[in-house]
């Protein structure tokens, strides 16, 4: 990660973090209406397009 600009860093790390599954307590809140993160995606298929 030592070449990797510090805006790229950032937005690799935000990508990380959208991609985690839904919590608990939005499905019960919503009696399992909602039971999916629809923005969820694969390291092997779906590919980021972050620029520097």
């Amino acid at each position: 990660m030592g070449k990797k600009t510090l805006n790229k860093k950032k937005r690799l790390a935000k990508a990380e973090r959208q991609n985690k599954r839904l919590p608990v307590f939005v499905t019960i809140r919503t009696k399992r209406k909602v039971t999916t993160n629809s923005k969820r995606r694969t390291w092997r298929t779906d590919k980021l397009r972050i620029k520097e």
